[in-house]
């Protein structure tokens, strides 16, 4: 892993660190790739584009290397509340496995503790170390609710994912104002009653 790199032009701090390896590799694919599609790579405009692109897929993609089980562990606390507990509109940056384009949208999460509750920005945690990885949405919407339940024993978890897929936006089909929305729910969650609260809820705006 290269050490980290400060950048304080203009006003702010941004620290990037990436593997220099990995980098130099993936910006001579990506170099290829560029000569294929008939583009000179050698003006000014795509000079550095092969380095961009190679740390721009290590961060949108940093998700392989986060275990999300260990992130809900690190802040499991026992507590007898056995009410909903619902984190909504979690926004999600993915991308899709089949053509390598974003989808992004928004998750709500939901669990009902059995003794025991975690942070709730772990909830948002989990879920973006899932995003941050090649993916479908179906795929995704299962591996979140599959890791609360097996981490946390909960009485139940609900996950519901509406995203947009530049997939379908910018190719094939070309719909630009499709969304896909996915559910996936254990235990209490696939009783009618449950399921449809909080459905409500994750559709209720704070006034």
């Amino acid at each position: 892993m290269g050490s980290p790199k400060i950048n304080q032009s203009k006003g702010y701090e941004r620290i990037d660190s990436f593997d220099e390896d990995l980098t130099k590799a993936l910006s001579e694919n990506y170099r290829n790739i560029l000569e294929l599609i008939g583009e000179d790579i050698f003006r000014e405009g795509l000079d550095k584009t092969p380095v961009r692109v190679a740390k721009s897929m290590q961060f949108l993609l940093q998700g392989y290397k986060t275990d999300p089980v260990e992130i809900l562990k690190s802040a499991m606390f026992k507590e007898d509340y056995r009410q909903m507990v619902i984190v909504k509109d979690i926004e999600i940056y993915s991308m899709c496995e089949h053509h390598l384009l974003p989808f992004f949208g928004k998750a709500h999460v939901a669990y009902i503790p059995n003794g025991v509750i975690t942070g709730l920005s772990k909830i948002a945690r989990v879920v973006d170390v899932f995003s941050r990885r090649l993916q479908v949405q179906e795929r995704l919407t299962t591996q979140i609710k599959d890791c609360i339940q097996d981490t946390l024993n909960p009485l139940g978890v609900a996950v519901v994912i509406e995203a947009q897929h530049l997939c379908m936006q910018m190719r094939g089909i070309q719909k630009q104002h499709s969304i896909t929305t996915t559910s996936d729910f254990t235990g209490a969650f696939q009783k009618t009653a449950t399921r449809e609260e909080f459905i409500k809820l994750i559709g209720t705006k704070l006034s």
